[in-house]
This record gives C-alpha cells, structure tokens and sequence, in this order.
C-alpha cells in the first residue's frame, strides 16, 4: 500500500533538503581545499642583479627552490622592498637569465649556505588535490543537475530521472472525490440531455455493444467563455463514477522537443489503464490550430505544438473505443482548430453550449444561491430577467459580489438591494465621488440627456431603463438601454437604432456647446463596429450585398486557400461604413434639433437629481414609454451581435 498522501511531500522536502545541505557544504570543502593548497606567502619579485645577488652574499638567503630559469626562496630575516614604506616580506622571487654563469652561482650559493631544491613546492601536490582542483566543480554541477531533475521528477507524481519530463502533468481525480453532478450545472439542459448517454456508456458499455453501436471516442465542447464547459466535464465524470484525467492543452508543450508528444502518450496509457475513464483537455485550441499556413495554404514544420497535435491526432485514431475511455476537450475558438481533429473517428461529436435564457438563468441563479441566505424580497426571476446575454459565471460572480456587499452593509441576508447593487457594480462599474467642475457636469448631463433623447425617439430601439451623471468606471455618465426581453437575431432597423442611440450624446454635445469632446470615445467605437459588421459581416448593405468580407473581429479574412480581399472591395466597405455612419448623425441632429426643449429638460433633471430611473426619465422629457411596465430589462454590456445596453461614457 502506497503511503498517504500528505506524507510524500514532507519526506521527499526531507530527502531534497538533506542533499541540498550536502552541496553546499561539499562546495565549501572544495573551496577551502583549493584556497589553501594553492595559497602562497606573501612575495616580492626582486630583479636578479643586484638585490638578489647582494642578499645572497650578505648571507639573507635561507633557500630557494629552482623551476627552469625561476627562482623562489626565503630570507633569513624581512626585507623591506622595493621601498622603506613596504611591508616587510620574507618570500621572494627572481628570474635568472640565461647568459649567467651557472657554476659560479652555484658556488656562491654553496658559500653562503644556502639550501638549493630542484623542484618548485607546487609540483609536490598529491594526485588527489590535482584531481579536486581540476575535476572538483564539474562533478558538482553534475550532481546538482541530477538532483534538480530528481526533484523536478518528485513534483511530478515521484518518477525519477530525466524521462520524468515525458511524464503527464494531467490531475487524476478518482470517482469517490468527484463531487460535482448535473445537479449542480444549470441553464444548458441541452448540452446535458447530449451526454446523459455517455454517461449510460461508461456505466453499462455492454448495452450499446451487444446492437453494434459504438460510443463516440471524443466529444468538443464550445461556446463562449463562462458558459460551464469545465463544469460539464467535470459533472460528467461525477455522474459516471469513472477516473477523470484533467489537463490543459498548454501543460502539453515545453521548451524540449518531444516533451508534449510523450506527455500524451503517457495521458493516454495511464487512461487506458484506468478505463472506463474520461480525458478532459481543456483550451484544445492551444495546440490544436489548424496546421495550414497563410502562404498558397500550405505550412507545417516540426515544431513542438505541431508534434504534440500529430501525436494526439494518433492516440485518438488508434486506441480501440471498446476500452472505455472518452475524450472529452473544451474550446471557445472552433474555428481556429485543425481539421484532422474535427473529422469523424476523433472528435465525432459536437457540443455547444451558448448563453441561457431567462428559464436558464434562473436556474443557475438558485444552484449558485444554495449557500447564501436570501432575504424575503429577493427575486430570482427578475434578477434573471435583469441579466440578459449573462452566462453561467457572470451570475456566480453577481450572487458572490451581493453576498460580500450585504455583509459590508451588516445584513443577516442577502436582499434584492444588494443584489441590485452588485449587478450594476459590475456591469456600469463602481461610482467614483469625484468633484466635477459646473461646466463638465453640464456637458455630462446633455451627453447622456441626448443618448435617452434618441433611444426614447427612435422606433424600434430599447427603452431607457436609466440615465445618470454619477461617473463609474471609466465613465463621467451612463445611459441604460435595454431590450425588452431576450433577443436571438436582429434586423437592420433594430441595429441602425443602436448607432443613432450611441451617435446621441456627440451630437447633443455639437448643438449645445458647438465643440466635441473626447467623451464620445467609446460611443465611436461602438459605431465603428456594429456599421462595419452590417456592411462586411451581415450582408446589410447594397453596395457590397449578402457577401462576408470581414470575420467575426473586423479583419479582413484569409482562409487557406483562399485569396485576401482585393482592394477595390476594401475601398467599399471603407466608403459604405463613412456612408451609414454620417447618413445616421444627419438624422440624429435633426431628431435633437427639433426636440431641443426635451434634450434641455432632461439635462436640467439630470443635474438636479443626477440618476433618474425610466419612469422618472420618460416623465421629465414628456414621451410617453412605447413599452409597458413590468417587461423584461437586459443590463448585459456590449454591441455587435449580442443584445446589449448602450453604457455611454462621457469622459
């Protein structure tokens, strides 16, 4: 029986911390040992004649050592040299040239007493010093390079060695810490109804073999980010009961070549010897994009994200799907992924996940509700119908964000206060109490007054739900225009109302103060997108007709194989965006042109009261709502094809 496991890493911080001591007091050795064999006493190079010569036949010369023409010795009492200021030295050296008369010298030396070695000190050292100074450092690197690498192999699962860096980083959770079911995933019943049958598979696999039928071998959830893909998988298994190998593609790919491929292998062997089990890899399209190059469709290379994708391709081609093991991969870029992965025999089934309805948001509303007290007045269903275009995590985050909010506030519960609060907290930003100068308030006011003026004017546009001058965020102002009730699809009329909507406060500014400001910035930017979209995404414009020239970010597209878009088509959409754009601001400087009274009302409520609701609102401007009372209010942020409120800032 293997031992707990709290008690491996404090017995491998043991062994690690044992042999790191050791190191360092083995450097320290070597360093000692070298500094002091290698040490010499303090010497004075003397030149040969006269000094040497004169302390010889004064008799200061106790011996010398002799290497080649070099001469090293002692004195029998300190010399000062080369000056009276110098310290006192008894070691010397010299140099004796080669036209000096050998014999004599040797009688002198004999003479005087001196004691003559033919072999300098340095050359007596033993054969184990000479091996420690030369050989000493390198084995220490290669010690510690072993022992990084056995420790890189610990905090792997305990394989030792180099090849512990082929080994798979995946978290193995086991069917008795699975705590996650589809009763904790909400609002996408479509997505679970798709793998309620492999979740029959893995616990019953000889139901579907003995009528021929084979389970899918890899199943690709998509959707945008927050949607629960993870917390499907993870439910998935959970509902199962089998092995769940969790792993993100990135933790495939290293700076060593061949790394991500072993790492796969060894993901898929340990799977298959845990089957029935399920792969889960998450952020697929970090390794799994198209292998196709921009260049005449071609590409390729072998670089490792490359290797580690061919390698996956094979596993999921070759493993018999009789073993029960499902593969079960994440990404929010569909598009971007080669191929090969995408073709029956891999990843045979598609499951997308897209943001819940109003039904669909209630139900993730009381899963994320089941440990928070809530207070009598708190409505789940008109916090869900306040929440169009919200996914699964953006609800987890508001139910989290009015929980911390009540507890500053020292409720005992949470209220639909709080709730209310925490949702315009994160949606418009938190209120920032700066101190405006008259004249940038006024602006702010007839910004936003204008915004209101054109949403409550223009037909078919969202009614205002709010409008304020307390700056948020980034934002002096916001102006909440919200939809009626969730929207799947959008017409032309619906789209060129948002641009007038976001055209408002600019042009409200050019009436009133003749000047423009840098407020209208993300008002701009707003109009640039959803004009350039209706003209090269959505087929909305005459001139260029129901063609896609643009993808999905406003780039150009260039597929594989495929040309870029000439230029002369590039000139359209450029002249069609400048067209629908200033065709829109003519219009909305007519509509606040002739509503000026309305524009000036409102502004002055705004700075008398600062926030107005829409009844408020309506009420000051003297339009009548098109809406009725009680429907369904979107704060959801954003323009382009998502329904979306137009959170105009004035700064």
């Amino acid at each position: 029986m293997s031992p707990p496991p709290g008690d491996q890493p404090r017995s491998g911080w043991r062994l690690g911390r044992g042999l790191l001591i050791f190191f360092v007091l083995l450097i320290l050795l070597n360093i000692l040992l070298s500094s002091s064999l290698t040490s010499k006493p303090s010497s004075v190079q003397i030149p040969y004649s006269p000094t040497f010569l004169d302390q010889v036949k004064a008799k200061n010369v106790s011996a010398i050592s002799t290497k080649g023409a070099s001469v090293e010795g002692d004195f029998r009492s300190d010399v000062r040299y080369p000056n009276s200021q110098a310290e006192p030295v008894k070691h010397f050296t010299t140099e004796v040239p080669e036209f000096a008369d050998q014999k004599a010298l040797m009688g002198l030396l004999e003479e005087k007493g001196v004691k003559v070695n033919a072999t300098a000190p340095s050359e007596g050292s033993s054969w184990f010093v000479t091996l420690l100074l030369y050989f000493g450092p390198a084995l220490l690197l290669v010690l510690l390079f072993v022992w990084v690498m056995r420790r890189s192999a610990a905090g792997m699962g305990g394989a030792g060695g180099i090849g512990a860096f082929g080994r798979s980083r995946a978290q193995r959770v086991e069917p008795s810490e699975q705590r996650v079911t589809f009763e904790d995933v909400a609002g996408i019943d479509e997505a679970k109804q798709e793998l309620s049958e492999l979740v029959d598979f893995l616990r019953d696999p000889g139901k579907y073999r003995k009528l021929g039928g084979r389970i899918p071998r890899g199943v690709l959830l998509t959707g945008p980010p927050g949607t629960g893909k993870t917390l499907l998988a993870r439910a998935l298994a959970g509902e199962a009961k089998v092995p769940f190998f969790s792993i993100s593609a990135s933790e495939f790919v290293e700076m060593f070549v061949g790394v991500g491929a072993s790492r796969v292998r060894d993901l898929f062997n340990q799977a298959k010897q845990a089957a029935p089990a399920i792969i889960f890899i998450d952020e697929l399209d970090a390794i799994g994009r198209s292998r196709a190059g921009a260049i005449g469709g071609f590409g390729g290379g072998h670089d490792e994200r490359e290797q580690t994708l061919n390698q996956i391709l094979t596993e999921m081609d070759g493993f018999d799907p009789s073993v029960g093991v499902i593969v079960l991969s994440a990404t929010n870029r569909p598009e971007v992924l080669d191929p090969a992965l995408l073709r029956p025999g891999r990843f045979d089934r598609r499951v997308s996940l897209q943001p819940p309805d109003t039904a669909g948001r209630r139900k993730i509303l009381q899963v994320h509700v089941r440990s928070v007290p809530l207070a009598g007045d708190a409505d789940l269903g008109r916090l869900a119908a306040t929440t169009a275009g919200m996914v699964g995590a953006d609800l987890a985050n508001v139910i989290n964000e009015a929980a911390l909010m009540a507890a500053r506030r020292g409720h005992d519960a949470v209220q639909m206060a709080d709730l209310h609060d925490a949702l315009e907290k994160l949606v418009l930003g938190t209120e920032r109490r700066i101190l405006l100068s008259p004249g940038e308030r006024r602006r702010t006011a007839y910004h936003e007054a204008g915004h209101a003026i054109v949403a409550m004017l223009t037909p078919g546009a969202d009614p205002v739900r709010k409008v304020s001058i307390i700056p948020r965020g980034v934002a002096l102002g916001v102006t909440l225009s919200a939809p009626e009730a969730d929207r799947f699809s959008y017409d032309r009329s619906y789209l060129l109302g948002k641009i007038k909507v976001a055209l408002g406060g600019r042009v409200a500014e050019e009436l009133v103060f003749e000047e423009v400001t840098t407020g209208a910035q993300n008002d701009l930017k707003q109009v640039t997108e959803l004009a350039r979209n209706m003209v090269g995404l959505w087929g909305m414009s005459d001139v260029i007709g129901p063609l896609a020239v643009i993808n999905e970010d406003g780039q150009m597209p260039v597929y594989p194989g495929a040309e870029e878009v000439s230029p002369a088509t590039k000139q359209l959409i450029d002249q069609e965006v400048h067209h629908l754009v200033e065709d829109a601001h003519e219009q909305v400087t007519q509509l606040l042109s002739g509503n000026r009274g309305r524009l000036d009302a409102l502004a002055q409520g705004l700075l008398d009261h600062e926030t107005l609701e829409q009844e408020e609102a309506y009420a000051i401007a003297g339009i009548r709502p098109a809406a009725a009372a009680g429907q369904t209010v979107s704060l959801e942020r954003g323009v382009g094809p998502e329904p979306g409120s137009i959170a105009a800032p004035a700064s």
